[in-house]
């Protein structure tokens, strides 16, 4: 199996099972390679808060989904470690946000990966940095055949 094909089926798996990605949210998986995520959502009336802008957890809850993604695309189980953002441009209802997770360290059982979150016009709307940390396991095993 090719690091490209152990990606592709960590995020069928993933998707699968993510509950909270995809039928809370609402997102969608657009691309999963090896330290690699692309995910995507609309923003939807039940996303505003009072001020009638995308609520910052949901946005967060999009980082932090890609993030998963990226540092579960070698098939080892990663968890979060720790996660910040920054805010820079409010989404309003309608906008589709896309968000990127690209894997900038992977030493030991520790990866660092940075997400940046932007709107249909291409504008940047949030930076997330999270650290990741392996644990025991894998998304799927590695001696099963594929489906």
């Amino acid at each position: 199996m090719t690091p490209e094909q152990r990606a592709a089926r960590v995020g069928d798996s993933m998707m699968a099972a993510d509950v909270a990605s995809r039928l809370t949210m609402g997102m969608e998986l657009v691309e999963v390679a090896p330290g690699r995520a692309v995910m995507r959502m609309t923003v939807q009336p039940l996303h505003l808060n009072g001020h009638q802008i995308c609520h910052g957890g949901f946005i967060f809850t999009l980082a932090d989904s890609t993030f998963a993604f990226a540092c579960n695309s070698h098939n080892r189980n990663t968890v979060a470690a720790g996660a910040s953002i920054e805010f820079l441009k409010p989404a309003h209802a309608g906008d589709v946000l896309s968000c990127e997770g690209v894997e900038r360290l992977l030493q030991g059982r520790h990866g660092i990966y940075d997400m940046v979150v932007r709107n249909q016009r291409g504008e940047t709307v949030a930076l997330f940095r999270g650290k990741s940390a392996q644990i025991p396991g894998t998304v799927f095993p590695e001696d099963e055949a594929p489906e």
